[in-house]
């Protein structure tokens, strides 16, 4: 179970697991013809006819990018022309034809499936249509088509994956159009857009909120190869380059670089964060990963992951409604600043299950709809709630006693119960330490929680041995519900469990196998016990 020190593996597992309980199914149908036995050629004509339509101008050789002007409708209808649709008799041959061929496996039901679909039909628009980039965008019914589906890789949906010269490569990038976008500008060798001209970074800007910017004498140097080394080994951010002064005022208007310089620009309050020092890939890449992030940065969908992979290990989430959010954000970037690349602040609409439910659960919060202050020390593996109010004073020193290690870790605990007259004590997390550790009894405790398939069989075990040693002073049974119950010295990764504690040292916890018989438990418990109390046959 999870008491606050948890295991990296159970914290991961139960947001994974609760994360996938949550999703919904969803049709998705698609429009695409699965009988293209000629796709080469048919493609390579639609995307002539559209160059033709969209020719009128030279168009600057960076991504020009303006889906706001096009309904959904024809984005995807586009789309449909430029995403070849796989099948089993067409996919070896697509992947190995082609250099570079990104896929996403998908099936019909899946809803994270639909909700990636409208995204990488847009990256392929603008992959196809601005970037030059030759780069196939496919996609295949994973369902319908099972062996080109195991073919390619694909284990499960969404799955997107690139293949460069027949071999995959796992995708590591975003799943909003821009990220996917980017992520196949740097993984086909385009890591970095150049900008020479006043009027190229005007146009830049039009498209783009979140960037990186390098300014140099010329393009070589040591410094530049560590910022390209950097621009190819990041996945997440849009990194330009140029050697002039007057186009680093306009792309960074904050300051005057001086050559070489890096500097982040955000699409938030804290807008402009410059890279002091020596320019260093690593040093690029670290400073990427501590700033990358809003102040307070707002979970999504699309974010989730990256949000829960952040290698900041300091994390304090914020739930509430989308109306007290709205009014908390302001409060929250202030004291963010005072905290920044030391503790990450994330607030989450707590209507939105699919995102909150699955941490909130870890607390017993669940269905709580008041606003809920949470923290999570992934490098001690502990959680933490604010159980004050949630003002700002009282969040601010919340992060500064997660950041300084003062915070108390959080336990669940059902409310005390009534055990008089119980042949079997009910222990919840806030007795755990007068019902168990500190009793001068022995112990036997079972361990369960509502899905254990088998705990139900344990559990008449128990009622038959609580029966067959009543009377006995020196044994207690007791029962606790993991799934609501934490304690530091509780850890148990397999329900059911039976766990005797003996009266003279209940450090030394014995685990009883709870697929024996009856008589094989009581012969065990009478051993620990070190009674010689013959056992009623007629009872086990």
């Amino acid at each position: 179970m999870f008491g606050s020190k948890l295991t990296s593996r159970s914290l991961v597992f139960t947001l994974v697991m609760l994360l996938l309980l949550v999703v919904s199914p969803f049709t998705f149908t698609t429009a695409l013809s699965e009988e293209e036995d000629e796709y080469a050629d048919d493609l390579q004509e639609l995307i002539a006819i559209d160059d033709e339509q969209e020719s009128g101008g030279n168009s600057p050789h960076y991504e020009s990018r303006d889906f706001g002007k096009k309904s959904e409708a024809e984005v995807l209808s586009k789309a449909q022309r430029v995403v070849i649709e796989l099948n089993g008799d067409s996919t070896k041959r697509v992947i190995e034809e082609n250099e570079y061929v990104l896929v996403l496996g998908y099936a019909p039901w899946c809803s994270r499936s639909a909700e990636l679909m409208p995204e990488f039909a847009d990256a392929a628009n603008v992959l196809k249509g601005s970037l030059g980039i030759g780069i196939l965008m496919a996609k295949i019914d994973a369902e319908r088509y099972p062996k080109a589906a195991s073919f390619l890789g694909i284990k499960g949906f969404p799955t997107l994956l690139l293949f460069v010269n027949g071999t995959s490569q796992p995708y590591t990038g975003g799943f909003s159009s821009e990220e996917m976008v980017l992520w196949a500008r740097k993984k086909t060798g385009v890591p970095v857009i150049r900008i020479n001209s006043i009027t190229e970074a005007n146009e830049f800007l039009k498209q783009h909120a979140t960037y990186a910017v390098g300014l140099f004498d010329k393009f070589e140097g040591p410094d530049y190869g560590e910022f390209i080394k950097a621009a190819a080994a990041d996945n997440e951010i849009q990194f330009v380059e140029t050697t002039s002064a007057e186009v680093a005022d306009i792309l960074y208007p904050v300051a005057k670089p001086t050559k070489p310089f890096f500097g982040l620009v955000k699409s938030e309050p804290e807008h402009y964060t410059s890279l002091d020092g020596n320019l260093s890939s690593d040093r690029i890449l670290r400073f990427l990963e501590n700033n990358k992030f809003p102040l307070v940065t707002l979970m999504t969908e699309l974010n989730s992951a990256k949000v829960y992979s952040s290698l900041k290990k300091l994390q304090v989430y914020v739930f509430a409604e989308t109306d007290v959010l709205k009014k908390l954000v302001g409060i929250l970037q202030e004291i963010a600043k005072k905290f920044k690349s030391k503790v990450m602040i994330v607030a989450v609409d707590i209507g939105e299950e699919n995102l909150a439910k699955p941490y909130l659960t870890l607390f017993g919060l669940e269905d709580s709809e008041e606003t809920a202050i949470i923290a999570f020390d992934y490098n001690s593996n502990s959680k933490y709630l604010l159980e004050s109010d949630p003002t700002s004073r009282n969040i601010e020193d919340f992060c500064s006693r997660l950041l300084h290690g003062t915070l108390t870790p959080y336990y669940k605990s059902q409310p005390i119960p009534d055990n008089k007259n119980a042949s079997i004590l009910t222990v919840v997390g806030k007795t755990f330490d007068d019902l168990v550790l500190s009793s001068p009894t022995n112990i036997l405790l079972e361990v369960h929680t509502p899905w254990c398939i088998t705990c139900e069989t344990t559990s008449k075990q128990m009622q038959k041995l609580a029966k067959h040693f009543e009377g006995l002073e020196n044994l207690v049974f007791a029962r606790i519900d993991a799934s609501t119950n934490e304690h530091p010295q509780l850890q148990v990764e397999e329900y059911p469990a039976l766990l005797f504690y003996s009266a003279g040292d209940k450090s030394n916890l014995i685990k009883l196998p709870t697929k024996s018989s009856l008589k094989e438990l009581a012969a065990i418990i009478n051993k620990n016990l070190k009674t010689k109390e013959p056992l009623a046959k007629d009872e086990l």
